[in-house]
């Protein structure tokens, strides 16, 4: 309580002061470039994953643009020690994405590296799945997927170095006849979530379909 009084809360997008639980302010949301895709329909994230692997579904919640509030969000998130910014994330997710009947069997994030893992002191897309594991009632697997390699930042690497993610991934456990929703934070090229989505479907009979928080388009 006191920390709250000495350090309150304050809006991404306007620095007012705002409830412990928010990431921005009434207004600001407003702000925020929603994509407002369909789930089972066509939508530029699912267009993209056709080219590199048989998707089933695809969906991405915000557009990441240069300067705007969606990528200041997911920098705080990934950079700035505000994990819980993923619960939020997964609320606005809920409020907009509807699995109808056809819910996938399990959610499963991209992994960090256990040393990048230990230096950030959380994977930022442990909580966002979590709660949507509540919201859904469907089950998660944080340890499904292992990265195999300890990099540096996506963010940090020129375009040549984000295409080399071949041996990247690896599947931890059998698994077959499911379908699987992976999570990620920041669609771009789509190598990462393609690399593991071809470990997930060589594993056995198995469909995937993508989750991403942010499209960057």
């Amino acid at each position: 309580m006191i920390l709250d009084i000495l350090f309150p809360n304050r809006c991404l997008g306007c620095n007012r002061i705002i409830d412990a639980d928010f990431l921005v302010c009434e207004i600001c949301f407003e702000q925020i470039d929603f994509t407002h895709f369909d789930y089972f329909g066509d939508n530029f994230i699912k267009e993209k994953c056709k080219l590199l692997f048989p998707v089933e579904q695809a969906s991405g919640l915000m557009q990441f643009k240069k300067e705007n509030l969606s990528r200041k969000i997911i920098h705080e998130l990934k950079y700035k020690n505000r994990e819980k910014a993923g619960k939020v994330l997964a609320q606005w997710t809920s409020e907009r994405l509807n699995f109808k009947d056809r819910k996938p069997d399990l959610l499963v994030s991209v992994p960090l590296h256990s040393r990048k893992q230990k230096e950030r002191g959380y994977n930022q897309l442990h909580l966002f799945t979590e709660k949507l594991s509540e919201f859904y009632g469907i089950p998660f697997d944080h340890n499904l997927i292992k990265r195999n390699y300890y990099s540096k930042a996506q963010a940090l690497k020129d375009k040549k170095h984000r295409l080399e993610t071949e041996n990247t991934f690896s599947i931890t456990k059998a698994i077959t006849g499911k379908h699987i929703l992976l999570v990620d934070d920041v669609f771009t090229t789509g190598n990462t979530v393609a690399t593991i989505a071809w470990e997930i479907l060589k594993a056995g009979n198995n469909t995937v379909s993508v989750l991403v928080m942010a499209i960057d388009i």
